[in-house]
């Protein structure tokens, strides 16, 4: 089963593998180690351009792509609140984090539940039209500098957010980011799952 690893483990995980037999594959933006007892897929969050195939194992391109620094935006929206911010490879250059009321699920049906939902839909609103003023500030002045843009919270309203931005369109990251309310604290924690791989692990058939 594929997860999510830190770069620097992802290194530390490969280290003990130098000077081992084997076969790499790098396809697809993936790199296909092969030993005798294992095999590990990892992609990096960012890409892998690199396309070949070793009868040995050849970790540097692999691994150049994982400590590669990039500049990326983030939006992460949830219901209440919002944060954005700029990073250059893991330092937060640029942010700033708002919060707006949106009400919960109404439980009851009639008329008090229209009026409810009316209201709900208007604080909602309220909320991705601050989220979207903001991600207008936090990121218009680095605009030729980001490259990838990453969502986290909900799905649907980070994505209304960074629609509003059209220039932002072809830098999505494929990942969504699972997020607790946004904070500033949050922004700062960031960077690990921004640089994280994916990592599977499959023992050799014998």
């Amino acid at each position: 089963m594929a997860r999510y690893v830190g770069r620097e483990n992802v290194a530390k995980r490969l280290e003990p593998l130098a000077g081992q037999g084997g076969r790499t594959v790098y396809a697809g933006g993936s790199a296909r180690i092969e030993t005798a007892d294992e095999t590990l897929t990892v992609t990096p969050p960012f890409g892998l351009d690199h396309e070949e195939s070793y009868d040995r194992l050849e970790l540097g391109p692999l691994l150049e792509a994982l400590a590669r620094e990039h500049t990326v935006a983030a939006i992460l929206v949830r219901r209440g609140g919002y944060a954005v911010g700029v990073f250059e490879g893991e330092r937060l250059v640029a942010s700033k984090v708002g919060t707006r009321f949106v009400k919960g699920r109404h439980k009851k049906g009639g008329s008090s539940s229209n009026r409810f939902r009316r209201r709900r839909e208007e604080q909602e609103r309220e909320l991705l039209d601050a989220a979207t003023a903001t991600a207008r500030a936090v990121l218009e002045p680095y605009r030729d500098r980001i490259e990838y843009l990453a969502l986290g919270g909900d799905r649907g309203a980070a994505a209304h957010v960074a629609d509003q931005l059209p220039w932002l369109k072809d830098r999505h990251l494929e990942r969504v980011f699972d997020v607790p309310d946004p904070r500033q604290r949050v922004l700062e924690r960031l960077p690990y799952d921004l640089y994280a791989a994916e990592l599977s692990e499959e023992p050799a058939r014998r």
